[in-house]
């Protein structure tokens, strides 16, 4: 498993020549939530999706 300044310059040589700065960010930030995610759904920290989709759409919410 790469280190995560690795994963860094992993991800930044990937990038166009032309990448600026914001493009830069938000690569790596989307990278960061990304690995944070997975490392939630490892440790089993996940919310089932019926809770979401109820919480999202309200309790009285129904298909049709």
């Amino acid at each position: 498993m790469a280190t995560p300044k690795e994963a860094a310059r992993q991800l930044i040589d990937l990038l166009p020549e032309q990448a600026s700065w914001d493009d830069i960010m938000y690569e790596l930030y989307v990278k960061q939530k990304i690995e944070e995610g997975l490392t939630d759904a490892e440790e089993g920290r996940l919310i089932p999706h019926e809770d979401v989709k109820r919480e999202l759409l309200g309790e009285g919410w129904r298909p049709g």
